[in-house]
Formats: C-alpha cells, structure tokens, sequence
C-alpha cells in the first residue's frame, strides 16, 4: 500500500482513539513529515482527520477507501485485492480486460462513479457520484460447463443477508438478479462468464453489482420515479459504503464455503418477490402469463401457465415484464 493508505489503515484500525504522530510513525517505520503529508493529503481527499496535542483522530465518512473495505472483511474472507477507481465507463469491461493481463482471482474493481451502467440485457442503470456502489469482483472457477456455480443467485442471497444485517430493511429478490425495497429496485446484479472451449470449462466468472446507495429520491429521472429508489433516499446514511461492500463479500463467500445448493436456492425463495404471484414474460418473442409457482434446483423460474402447462424460464432466455 501507499504511505497514505497505511496511515488511513492504521488511523481506522485504533478509531475512536487518538494516535500520536511520534507513534504513528515508529509503528509504520516512517518519518514524522511522512505522516504529517499523508495526512494532509487524506483531507484534501475528503477524509475527516482531527487532530490536536494528543494526536489524530479518524471520523468515518462515506468516502471509498481500501482500507475502509478491508477493515471490515471477515478473517474467514479470502484476501481481496482490491482496485479502486474514481470513475469507470463499467466495472464489468475493466474486470474482462484485467483477466486478459492474468488478473488474480478474488480482484475486486471498485468505482465511485460509473458512466455507462448497465444490467441484463443491456438495460441502462442510473449512476451517481459518491452515491452508489459499483463494483466487480474476478474469479477463475475452472468448473466444467455442467457443474458451474450458480453465482449469480448466490450474489443476491449476500446482498440480501448483509442489507438485513446492517440495516432495518426486508430487501426482496425479483428473479433473477434484482434487489427490491418497498416494491422499487435497488440493486443489479451481472453475472459474465468466460469459458475455455478446448478445455470445456469455465475459466473466469466476474460479479457485477450496482446498488443504489444514498441517491436521494428527487435526482432520479422521473421515468424512474416510480420504478428505483436508493438504500438512503433521504442522503443521510446509517452505515458507510464501506461497510457494507465489505459485508456483501462476507456474506458471498461465507455461502459459497458453507451452504449446499439445495439450501442457497431454499434461502433465495425465502426472499423471493415472485413465487405465488402472477407474472407475465416475453419468451422467443411471445408474451405469456401464468403463476410463479417456485425456483428448481437450477435456479430455473417455474411458471405454470393458464393452460395447466409449465414454463422452466433461464434467466439468460426471458425477462419478466410484470408482477401481479
């Protein structure tokens, strides 16, 4: 790390307590000018650092920083190498350049802002500076076609426990990959897969997720009025960026080490906001309606229609148009 992001760790690590620049120094083995730059420019960047004669002192902010992420990350995560930019045409694209450079697997991309968000089917995503999360994260599974991971359901499962756990909120999952809150979306997620045709495998797998942070209500488009809301729709945040990015990956690997398939799709249904209701979906062009009757063990939605017939819809293949 740089000289300024160790004096961030290091500030973040003893918060609420005070630490002298003489300390500070002889535990980083650098000079005290070293710290005393570093820290100035932390605040340039936006930080809030206090100082006096007893030392400096860190207050949490929701500004994005690796070391704020990786304060938080459970002991049991694997390391993140985490890569953090200010603004990014889309995580996603950078993540499909960065394993043509031989990008390690457990990369994560971090934007503050995002110019051109998109989500399945290329559908654009709002976008705004400081105030939402848009991120990627590599992994090199090397799974044969056959038995790959449902990630993408297992992505909406994390986001859902680390939103239930940080906040007061009953987030909903829309199959397949859309976060809701009160009947509005907060959060997409896209999954992309790059396969080794020789080798009839999966060798790389990046997670997109844009979740929409602290936007406050009235800077939507108003097409979106309806449809979207943010986390903090009011721009007054509860927990930090931050934390909650380093929950979400918490939770994702917690699941993918600990639970069976047959449990993630058990715990994904839970929070469905589909099954029972009445949902219509274009298919090869052709509008259909029927109920959402359940999730199979392939993430498949089954939907049976007014004719008694079923429908086993992928989520590559069809898109939902409407819940009833």
């Amino acid at each position: 790390m740089s000289t300024k992001n160790d004096v961030l760790a290091f500030l973040m690590k003893h918060a609420p307590e005070r630490v002298s620049g003489e300390y500070m120094a002889n535990e980083l083995t650098i000079s005290r000018t070293a710290i005393w730059k570093a820290i100035n420019q932390l605040r340039k960047s936006g930080f809030s650092i206090e100082s006096n004669s007893q030392g400096y002192l860190y207050k949490e902010t929701n500004l994005l920083s690796i070391p704020g992420i990786n304060a938080n990350l459970c002991s049991t995560t694997p390391t993140l190498t985490i890569k953090k930019m200010a603004n990014s045409e889309s995580t996603m694209k950078d993540a499909k350049l960065a394993i043509l450079d031989q990008t390690p697997a457990h990369t994560l991309l971090i934007a503050d802002m995002q110019k051109f968000s998109v989500g399945r089917f290329g559908r654009p995503f709002f976008a705004k500076p400081g105030a939402g999360i848009y991120m990627s994260l590599i992994l090199h599974p090397n799974q044969k076609f056959s038995e790959i991971t449902n990630y993408t359901i297992i992505t909406a499962v994390a986001v859902v426990r680390a939103l239930n756990k940080l906040l007061d909120i009953s987030p909903k999952i829309k199959w397949v990959n859309d976060i809701y809150i009160n009947d509005k979306k907060v959060c997409g997620i896209l999954t992309e897969a790059i396969s080794d045709i020789e080798a009839g495998q999966i060798s790389s797998i990046i997670i997109g997720v844009g979740l929409n942070f602290s936007i406050k209500q009235i800077e939507f488009p108003d097409e979106l009025q309806s449809k979207v809301t943010s986390l903090f729709p009011n721009g007054q945040y509860t927990v930090t960026r931050n934390e909650l990015i380093a929950e979400i990956w918490n939770q994702f690997y917690k699941i993918l080490a600990h639970s069976t398939n047959e449990q993630i799709i058990d715990e994904y249904k839970k929070y469905s906001l589909v099954l029972g209701k009445t949902v219509s979906f274009m298919q090869n062009k052709k509008e259909y309606t029927g109920l959402a009757e359940t999730i199979n063990l392939k993430g498949e939605l089954v939907v049976r229609l007014v004719d008694g017939t079923k429908k086993l819809l992928c989520s590559g293949e069809v898109s939902l148009q409407a819940i009833y």
